[in-house]
């Protein structure tokens, strides 16, 4: 599924998409419409803009994830921008968005993430204000003991040597 609010942008997604053989893609120009369209249709992934109107690619992620209603809060989400600054990349992750894509597209650029989300998909987590992918991309091979985060409350024990 493609939610943009700019039909060139869709078309643009359209044609790549098709180019590589999947002919089944719906549309949807804003966050609520998708959440609408997909209260009464599977989709395998939503490829979404970030900066929409009225409900933006962030809130329709946040929606999807969270709200009791979520037609599928485990749905892929494929988060598009121009915006790519590391505050909105940041409020999109903590949203719950699996991978990013930058503007201006490429075919290339949307066969990759595409393959990421199919071949390489994280696991989903919940803890007390998150629900969506585990951020987490690569493993610490430093690391040891069941707790990363340094908000983690646990009893930390010595390492012997």
């Amino acid at each position: 599924m493609l939610v943009d609010d700019i039909r060139n942008s869709r078309v643009l997604l359209m044609e790549i998409l098709r180019a590589v053989g999947l002919n089944q893609v719906f549309e949807a120009s804003d966050g609520a419409e998708a959440l609408q369209f997909l209260r009464g249709q599977m989709v395998d992934i939503v490829m979404t803009d970030l900066a929409m109107s009225p409900l933006d690619g962030i809130d329709f992620v946040r929606l999807l994830r969270n709200a009791p209603d979520s037609p599928n809060p485990m749905l892929p989400v494929l988060m598009i921008t121009g915006h790519l600054t590391v505050r909105r990349i940041g409020e999109a992750r903590d949203a719950g968005v699996n991978e990013f894509l930058a503007k201006p597209i490429t075919a290339r650029g949307v066969l990759e993430r595409l393959q990421l989300l199919i071949d390489q998909p994280r696991p989903f987590i919940r803890t007390m204000d998150y629900f969506g992918p585990d951020r987490r991309r690569r493993q610490d091979p430093r690391y040891v003991g069941p707790w990363r985060r340094a908000t983690d409350v646990v009893a930390r024990q010595p390492r012997s040597s």
